[in-house]
């Protein structure tokens, strides 16, 4: 091998050993139940992020900005682990002290990290073994692979022949340690893949659906209407839309949570998951939007869920007089404020336990998380619940607040269309488009469809479920030849016209005219 090679070599080993540490630190995090040091640093990335920032993550990478984040992250180490192991290929026993550091150094940042992870769902030992673990192995790895250039010496004019073959340069221990570390890694990778999901199948399996003793009323015939491409009436578990911040899932066990019902009450309750379900439950379907959404965007879906009044145990805590809102916070402290009018005048706001039949998936809270008909997600819909404080607004701030969003945020009149895709190309002749609109606590009462600069015509409404609910619409129109431009909007159950002005999501939802632009072969 020649010296180039040799630091080849070492850039190499240097990467397999950060990724070894990387692939343990995450098997350490799946079996505890911690955060994975890339997860207590993606998070902190992601509170520092400025908010257009994060706005334009949302927007442009979807439900893949977690995944991106945790791969940059992993990146920038391998990257990093790789470095140190070519510093280390050029010999000296300095140069290997300095490789070695620098594993250490990147495992002390995890581990600083980790110590300040807020989570509920560990104990403060589970929230760092990850990080020792990774550090240790980062650590261990990274002298591992140097001691193979133990003895390399690399002379400022070597002969051919000293480039050739580098004095010192043990090639069978390096291949020996780079492969085991290869493999080490590849197996405690391959183990994350199957340990959360049994764990996570054996959390929810602890948990039974209750009957709930006020059943949802039968969904109308005709809410679906039978266009291909729309989305269903009721939003499959798998297919729901999820936006939150955290990188790593939480897995909380039912039988260790407990809710907090506290601040300006009569009565502080302290509720487990068997009393929670102990209360009346009732069942009811409901739409959910995200104030991250477009107009027209992804960011909404329709579900049925059970659960506990929310008006029902402020009732029972006993809500003191001058509290306007409630502050709840996750299992990870991130915190929301709700107005505490939306929880208390007879909408059905709950403490949801269910979804679509089954218990909550992780991605959506299990085992507690709060539903509010008629506001946007991040002030009404905190998943992984686990403290209820009735308060003012003028006496907390909470996390989306203090990153420039509204402290009240009421859903908008929204409409999107389906079918056809923008820029599919149709058959000249009879065709159908059709989407859904949606104006939870109003209902929607006209749906009207524009093809290009023509008059605005009324489109068929499917049947409505219930005013909390999303509304499907069809319109038939004969499709001529060229490029057209279909728009539509929507008129709420108040008689309120959807509005055509243009806003962004920041800071209390977007708002416009959704349209599609597509082709018409003759």
């Amino acid at each position: 091998m020649t010296t180039r090679s040799v630091r080849l070599a070492g850039l190499l080993g240097g990467a397999v050993a950060a990724g070894a540490a990387l692939a343990i630190g995450y098997l350490v995090a799946a079996i505890t139940g911690g955060p994975w040091p890339v997860d207590a640093v993606g998070a902190r990335v992601i509170n520092i992020t400025p908010g257009p920032v994060k706005d334009w993550a949302v927007r442009e990478l979807g439900t893949s900005d977690k995944t991106i984040l945790r791969i940059s992250i992993c990146v920038v180490l391998l990257v990093i682990g790789g470095i140190a192991g070519w510093k280390a290929g050029q010999g000296g026993r300095g140069r290997q002290r300095i490789a070695v550091g620098i594993a250490a150094g990147l495992g002390l940042v995890g581990f600083a990290f980790s110590v300040f992870y807020r989570s509920a769902a560990s104990g403060f030992a589970d929230r760092l073994l990850p990080a020792v673990g990774t550090l240790l192995i980062a650590v261990l790895a990274m002298y591992l692979v140097t001691r193979a250039f133990e003895s390399k010496k690399l002379l400022e004019s070597p002969t051919p022949r000293e480039k050739e073959q580098p004095e010192g340069f043990d090639r069978r221990r390096f291949l020996v340690t780079v492969s085991a570390l290869a493999v080490a890694g590849a197996a405690g990778w391959s183990a994350t893949k199957v340990l959360p999901v049994r764990a996570g199948a054996a959390l929810r399996d602890k948990f039974r659906v209750p009957v709930p003793a006020d059943r949802a009323p039968a969904v109308p015939a005709g809410v679906q209407v039978d266009v291909p491409g729309i989305s269903n009436f009721v939003t499959p578990n798998p297919k729901f839309y999820r936006v939150d911040t955290l990188l790593e899932v939480p897995r909380i066990d039912p039988d260790k949570w407990e809710l907090r019902i506290h601040g300006m009450v009569d009565k502080e309750l302290r509720l487990s998951l068997a009393d929670l379900v102990d209360r009346r439950l009732i069942e009811r379907d409901i739409t959910l939007t995200c104030v991250s959404n477009e107009v027209g965007g992804p960011y909404v879906g329709n579900a049925r869920w059970i659960g506990v009044p929310i008006a029902d145990l402020l009732a029972e805590a006993g809500v003191r007089g001058g509290a306007d809102a409630v502050k709840s916070t996750s299992v990870d402290g991130l915190t929301i404020g709700t107005p505490l009018a939306a929880l208390t005048d007879g909408r059905d706001a709950i403490l949801a336990v269910a979804m679509n039949g089954e218990p909550l998936p992780f991605e959506h809270g299990f085992p507690v998380r709060m539903v509010v008909p008629g506001l946007y997600g991040y002030v009404s819909a905190t998943k992984w619940l686990v403290d209820f404080e009735v308060t003012r607004f003028q006496d907390f701030s909470a996390y989306w607040t203090d990153r420039g969003w509204a402290a009240e945020a009421p859903i908008k009149t929204a409409s999107r269309v389906e079918v056809p895709k923008g820029f599919a190309t149709l058959k000249a002749g009879p065709a159908v488009a059709a989407g859904v609109a949606w104006a939870q606590r109003r209902g929607v009462k006209k749906v009207e469809v524009r093809v290009d600069e023509g008059e605005w015509q009324p489109a068929k409404l499917a049947a409505e479920a219930n005013i909390d609910t999303w509304r499907q619409w069809t319109f038939q129109w004969n499709a001529t030849p060229g490029m057209h431009r279909l728009t539509v909007r929507a008129t709420d159950g108040e008689g309120q016209l959807q509005t055509s002005d243009l806003a962004a999501p920041r800071p209390n939802g977007s708002s416009g005219l959704h349209d599609v632009v597509f082709t018409v072969d003759a």
